[in-house]
């Protein structure tokens, strides 16, 4: 026994070795997009994230981060590196759950056994480490769990714990017989108290646990006795889902509110109340435990304990929310708010198992749950969240097809025949289930990591073959996203499981609990729209995981297979475990390319970039997620322009974020915000419905604020029965008077626009209602006075810009509001936004901003990396031709260069943005490389068109819309030049699949 334990923890050892080095070698060296800039930053300060927040994860993070050493620069390594980690010692985790699962079958003890004392053959030892190599070295390099070891998010350390609550499970059943068994259970309870605090998916591991845990205790286990069990772990799911995590702080909530407003307690004194109270019942339960003898009731008892105790961690969130830190969201300062972040109530909710479906109309507005809020010396009532209520006939059981929104109607049709205002029927509901949730959300997810991936582009498809181009895009053809794994290992882990369910029910029902609630089960309850912003297969890791132990287990079918031609137990041992190992091997040959994240900077250079486009003291107003993440990483970590203010657009519609920007952060200054918290406070002012006075043809900025803040009679209108009243707007026509004399003085207009300076600054708002984040910024405009500059990421809605585009000034990749009026500027779209400011857009481009690896045709940009770059590449066309009608023809060909210099086709492939540049390639003597960029965009739109026209072209609606609005693009450049060949060629084939 002790020659195998050693085997089987070297070659674990090594597994992990092997894993942790390919995770290292291609590990992001920057905060990536999306999450991961707000996970660092909150790690490196233990601030507070998006709810529901990750503290498990933070504080590790924190714990990564000091190995620094004061360079902060290193800290976004650091902390990847813990996902990385994580994710190999998730693979050692399976090596080791595979092993224990595959000694059973060698050793022909299926069930549920104490096998501790067995001693396998050399031969055997071989076949059975070889499993767990193959099956966990096959998980190691499948495609979403690569991509999460390589970026700060939680969804590796999950992938952890639950890979840890397994292996300890299965520890536990071959030890269930020894008086001390039930501490196993107790430190599983506390594994998942933990991942409580990373992310919620490990709790659906529980039913698998369940099932060894009765598996193990029953003699002879029954069908009714399987269906309790399913019934007893799946409660246990639902309380510690509603019970535990947010049901404790909510009724701890309760008694706050009660022991403030009723009995005139101080604040905090009924949580106190609720804290003694609960320790007590607690004290009671372990004494009822100890006077009955009862180990269940004990182990209970600990087991709950030690699942608080993990889930403590959640104690850092209002602990840092009490010191108000510069992120701050949601504001979970006391246990009343902290209740709403950890319900995600920002976010709102889906429907489950019954509700509306997408053409019900609600019949009423009832008052929900109220919302406190301390004032004085007692908890009041800020709000009441509004529930709709519907007919029972508009609602129907598993609503899949629920949402009203015009964009998810039109997604909706690309599954499902329905019309809208026809209620859809049960049979279109599961078909939109089954189809699209199921099919093209999950299997599709499962299948790239074990069958094969068509490429990088949203809605790829698996990829069944050898991966061979013909006739696809080039962006398909040629990326190297496009992975073939020929199926095998698909195939690998089917034969695995139907040997693993012909050898070892029980086992194989186990697993593949683990795969349905891993996998199908979120399907069911994440219950997601048809389409999502970015692709989610990292939700379903879990399900990846469970079926690469069937992967491993696939060794051993493939080693009775060839029981009767290689006799020797070693030999075959050896055969099959080589073998198998090609399914790894070919999976991280085929995956290394565009796992390789070793020399991406574009996210950190995206955000450098954008903060260097802001004059000093600055105020940026941002999109959420990409545009903003990055930049917090890049203020909070790196401390890169601490003095400009990052205004997220969509956090300005509460009042939680607008009284955060009312504070000084860092070198920035509080916002010039004259709106008191009562005015702005959720609830109030929520949105201003435009309410036409045709006595009022325009209104002052600055007399409107002064209402907005008086909550003026004047602008109140009623709706309804008249029970409430909403401050309104009564004119589309705002304007702000300029002391001229004064902005000269800050000397903010450049020399050239000094005759563009207007006394009076005028605009039409185009909306039928302002939100509130509108509202703050005609706030900032009214009380700003023009001391701190004032700016729009390029990336912004233009519908967020609310008209005021005729006084951009774009300074590089933000536009910047000036009292002073574009000449060029048309109205009715016929023109770029923002007058160019050429002397500082050309320092920047030229001089200020970094573009690293932009030039580097090796290092992998999938779909998300590819949007900053085209935005680049557009504010260098604009540049270019602004720098041609002022007559410098020798710096626009300087601009040019140097953007065809650092973003090159053959690193970053041409997109939307690029025929800008044919004009000004002519104009500057470049007519060979416009004739190239015209010829090379539309032989790849001509390609693209002709495949999407005819493989489901409805998934990819935005490449066919983006290949022919580069062609129109086209088509109106060689026009321009005077190419009617090229023209023609461009818009005959945009007339030819144009519908």
């Amino acid at each position: 026994m002790q020659s195998y334990s050693r085997l089987n923890n070297l070659v674990g050892w090594l597994v992990f070795a092997i894993a942790t080095i390919v995770y290292l070698l291609t590990l992001e060296p920057t905060a990536s997009f999306w999450d991961c800039g707000e996970f660092i930053a909150c790690s490196y300060k233990l601030l507070v994230p998006h709810p529901p927040g990750a503290p498990t994860f933070l504080l590790l993070g924190r714990l990564f981060s000091l190995l620094s050493f004061g360079d902060v620069t290193k800290v976004s390594v650091l902390v990847n590196t813990l996902s990385a980690l994580s994710s190999s010692f998730t693979v050692l985790f399976l090596f080791w759950i595979i092993t224990m699962l595959a000694k059973k079958l060698v050793l022909h003890r299926p069930g549920l056994h104490d096998d501790r004392a067995l001693e396998p053959t050399f031969g055997q030892s071989l076949l059975i480490l070889g499993a767990g190599a193959v099956g966990a070295l096959a998980y190691a390099f499948s495609d979403s769990f690569w991509f999460n070891a390589e970026e700060a998010e939680v969804y590796a350390m999950s992938s952890l714990c639950t890979a840890v609550v397994v292996w300890l499970m299965l520890k536990w059943e071959n030890r269930a017989d020894e008086a001390d068994s039930d501490r196993w259970l107790v430190l599983i309870a506390y594994v998942i108290g933990l991942s409580i605090g990373v992310h919620l998916l490990n709790l659906l591991a529980i039913p698998a646990l369940g099932f060894i845990y009765y598996y193990r205790r029953t003699q002879n286990p029954t069908a009714l006795g399987g269906i309790i069990t399913l019934v007893v772990s799946s409660v246990i799911v639902g309380l510690i889902l509603a019970g535990i995590i947010p049901g404790l702080p909510t009724l701890a909530g309760a008694f706050e509110v009660f022991f403030v407003n009723s009995v005139g307690l101080p604040f905090n004194y009924g949580l106190v109340i609720f804290l003694l109270l609960f320790v007590a019942l607690i004290w009671f339960g372990f004494r009822l435990s100890f006077q009955r003898r009862s180990r269940l009731l004990n182990t209970v008892m600990l087991s709950f304990v030690f699942i608080l105790i993990g889930y403590s961690s959640y104690l850092i969130v209002p602990i840092r929310s009490s010191y108000h830190p510069t992120i701050n969201e949601n504001d979970p300062e006391d246990v009343l708010s902290f209740v709403s972040y950890l319900k995600r109530e920002q976010y709102g909710d889906r429907p489950l198992l019954y509700g509306p479906q997408f053409n019900a109309q609600p019949i009423a507005q009832e008052d929900g749950a109220p919302r406190y809020v301390r004032q004085g010396d007692k908890y009041v009532v800020a709000e009441y969240r509004p529930v709709l209520q519907y007919n029972p006939e508009d609602k129907m059981l598993l609503p899949r097809l629920y949402s009203n929104d015009p964009l998810h109607l039109y997604n909706y049709k690309k599954w499902v025949d329905i019309q809208e205002g026809v209620k859809p029927t049960m049979g279109q509901n599961l078909s939109f289930l089954t189809k699209y949730q199921m099919g093209h959300m999950f299997w599709r997810y499962f299948m790239w990591n074990y069958v094969g991936r068509e490429g990088d582009i949203q809605q790829s498809g698996i990829l069944w073959g050898s991966g061979n181009g013909a006739g696809l895009p080039e962006r398909v053809a040629d990326s190297p996203a496009r992975n073939a794994f020929f199926a095998l290992p698909l195939l690998l882990g089917v034969l695995g499981l139907f040997f693993h369910a012909r050898r070892d029910g029980r086992n194989a029902f186990i697993v593949g609990l683990l795969f349905l609630f891993t996998g199908l089960a979120i399907v069911i309850y994440l219950n997601q729209p048809p389409i999502e912003p970015r692709e989610r297969d990292y939700t379903f890791a879990g399900a990846t995981f469970a079926f690469a132990i069937w992967i491993g287990l696939g060794v051993l079918a493939l080693a009775e297979l060839l029981e009767k031609v290689v006799k020797s137990d070693t030999a075959r041992a050896g055969v099959v475990t080589a073998l198998g190992l090609v399914v790894p091997g070919l999976m991280v040959t085929q995956g290394w390319d565009d796992h390789d994240r070793s020399n991406r900077y574009n996210s950190i250079d995206s955000a450098k970039n954008l903060l260097n486009s802001c004059a000093p003291n600055a105020i940026l107003f941002t999109n959420g997620d990409n545009d903003t993440f990055p930049l917090w990483y890049a203020q909070e970590v790196e401390g890169i322009r601490t003095d400009v203010r990052v205004a997220v657009l969509s956090y300005l519609n509460t009042d939680w974020y607008i009284d955060q920007m009312k504070r000084r952060a860092y070198k920035s200054q509080p916002l010039p915000i004259s709106m008191q918290n009562g005015n702005y406070k959720q609830g109030t002012n929520d949105y201003l419905p435009y309410a036409e006075n045709p006595s009022v043809k325009e209104v002052n900025v600055q007399e409107f604020m002064q209402l907005v803040n008086q909550n003026s009679p004047l602008l109140q209108v009623s709706y309804g029965d008249g029970s409430k009243s909403l401050l309104s707007f009564p004119t589309r026509n705002f304007y702000l008077p300029v002391d001229t004399a004064a902005v000269e003085k800050l000397g903010i207009i450049p020399a050239e626009r000094r005759k563009q300076l207007v006394p009076r600054m005028e605009w039409q708002v185009g909306k039928s209602a302002i939100e509130k984040k509108s509202l703050v910024i005609l706030d900032i405009l009214a009380t700003n006075n023009w001391q701190r500059p004032v700016y729009f990421s390029s990336t912004v809605d233009s519908r967020d810009f609310m008209g005021l585009q005729p006084y951009f000034q774009l300074e590089g990749m933000a536009y910047r509001i000036l009292p002073a009026k574009d000449p060029n500027f048309d109205p009715k779209g016929g023109s770029e936004e923002g007058y160019i400011a050429q002397n500082l857009m050309y320092d920047n481009l030229m001089k200020k901003f970094a573009f690293r690896g932009l030039d580097n045709a090796n290092i992998f940009y999938d779909e998300n990396n590819l949007r900053f770059p085209a935005n680049y590449r557009d504010k260098f066309a604009r540049l270019a031709d602004a720098l041609l009608a002022s007559g410098d023809k020798t710096r626009a060909k300087q601009v040019i260069d140097k953007c065809f210099e650092v973003m090159p086709d053959k690193a970053i492939p041409y997109d939307y943005y690029v025929p800008q540049f044919i004009p000004a390639l002519v104009a500057v003597g470049e007519q060979q490389r416009a004739n190239e960029i015209m010829d090379t965009m539309t032989g790849r739109a001509e390609r693209a068109l002709a495949y999407y026209s005819t493989h489901n072209q409805a998934l990819f609606d935005q490449e066919f819309q983006t290949y022919l609005l580069g062609l129109n693009s086209i088509g109106r450049a060689a026009d321009a030049i005077g190419d009617q060949k090229r023209a023609t060629r461009a818009l005959t084939l945009l007339q030819q699949y144009y519908r």
